[in-house]
């Protein structure tokens, strides 16, 4: 091979691997530019939260409005009053404060003959059934105030297994599945869950109230050093070999 080959193949490999490097710096930088937008994002979402956790209690039809209006009605704090239908609660898989058991949804009948899926707490695993626990199976009308709970599009993932209706066991929350299971009119359901606040203390303690999540991971920052950090560690090393190639002495293609 001539030299004017040889050399004219170098070019061309130096071009190719000068394209690869600026294409790896620019996902780098990309997916670090994300992580920021989305840190941001997170801490506005956050700063929300707690705005709406030290806002005074709302009446439900004003979660109504807004949720048909398609506003975002996400832990904005409400309170409606009902009876409780105990036996057609439902029970979401779920651990608090390190202890598995469950969430009990049950339906509130609402004066006007609607119904809401309320969120009354936990209940250890052992406590599933209503009969170990009857003080708290109350009655009569209750005034409830908690938190507004927007419905799930859709099973959150795949790695989330299919909810056991014969067992009453839900692994996410669907709202169709818990009406249709509980032969409720759909039509009667209100679009949305409530989870009870602390402020709910049930007979003989079950449910235990106040078990809504607030605590939403925040690792953006950390994320976004991790990827500029990369983005930064590429350019020292192409940097590196660049001036080693640049030395004296040293051979070219």
């Amino acid at each position: 091979m001539s030299a004017s080959m040889q050399s004219a193949r170098g070019r061309g490999a130096r071009i190719v691997t000068a394209l690869l490097v600026l294409a790896a710096l620019a996902i780098l930088l990309s997916l670090g530019t994300w992580q920021v937008e989305r840190l941001h994002w997170k801490e506005g979402l956050l700063a929300d939260i707690a705005e709406r956790r030290a806002a005074a209690p709302v009446p439900l039809s004003e979660i109504e409005r807004k949720a048909a209006a398609g506003d975002d009605i996400e832990y904005r704090r409400v309170t409606l009053s009902g009876t409780f239908d105990h036996a057609k609660e439902r029970h979401f898989f779920a651990t608090f404060e390190g202890q598995t058991g469950f969430y009990v949804y049950t339906p509130l009948a609402l004066s006007d003959g609607r119904v809401a899926f309320v969120n009354r707490g936990f209940v250890p695993y052992e406590m599933k059934d209503a009969a170990t626990r009857p003080a708290g199976e109350v009655t009569g009308e209750q005034t409830i105030t908690g938190y507004a709970r927007a419905r799930l599009p859709g099973k959150p993932s795949m790695l989330v297994p299919d909810n056991d209706l014969k067992k009453n066991i839900f692994y996410w929350k669907d709202l169709d599945a818990m009406v249709t299971s509980d032969g409720l009119d759909p039509s009667r359901v209100l679009p949305f869950f409530v989870d009870a606040d602390a402020r709910l203390k049930n007979p003989g303690g079950w449910p235990r109230g106040g078990v809504t999540q607030f605590d939403l991971p925040n690792n953006h920052l950390q994320y976004a050093i991790t990827w500029y950090g990369l983005a930064l560690a590429l350019v020292a090393v192409v940097s590196g070999m660049w001036w080693r190639g640049r030395r004296p002495g040293t051979a070219h293609g």
